[in-house]
């Protein structure tokens, strides 16, 4: 795992300003770590027109007005990839300062859902394992990788 201190927010593209300055607000933000049965993990690219485009990551989005982060997880996987979750469980947390914005990444892994994926956002998708194929890989999605990596070597013990 990474030595930077976990209190700290992860610092992605350190070289550029930060819109908003120092006291911005955070934005929270629900994501799906979408696990199959042999250990596959989707990853889905960032759509043409947002911060990061083409950039791979794991789905999700903002919460809205009195969401949970179920709640914003599971209408957010329905927006961008037409399925139905079944249980969410939380699992991780991470605070990510892009240059864009101040992020609280609320991560779940999601065991089992409904229906076929639809990429509604014209995005592309990819089940992956570790190490991954895709790239570039957003900088929040970097930690994840890395607790599924150190999860996967505690079960081969």
């Amino acid at each position: 795992m990474s030595g930077r201190n976990a209190s700290a927010p992860l610092l992605a593209d350190p070289d550029q300003p930060r819109q908003g300055g120092a006291q911005r607000a955070v934005v929270d933000v629900a994501v799906g770590v979408l696990v199959q049965s042999d250990g596959q993990f989707l990853l889905t690219s960032r759509p043409a027109g947002k911060v990061y485009a083409g950039y791979w990551e794991f789905p999700g989005g903002k919460f809205e007005a009195g969401e949970s982060v179920e709640q914003a997880l599971q209408r957010e996987l329905h927006e961008e990839l037409g399925i139905q979750t079944g249980t969410i469980q939380r699992w991780r947390q991470e605070l990510v300062d892009y240059p864009h914005a101040l992020v609280r990444l609320h991560f779940c892994k999601v065991l089992d859902w409904t229906g076929a994926l639809q990429m509604r956002e014209s995005q592309q998708a990819s089940w992956q394992r570790l190490p991954v194929s895709v790239a570039p890989i957003l900088p929040g999605t970097v930690p994840v990788l890395q607790w599924l990596e150190a999860e996967s070597a505690l079960q081969n013990i």
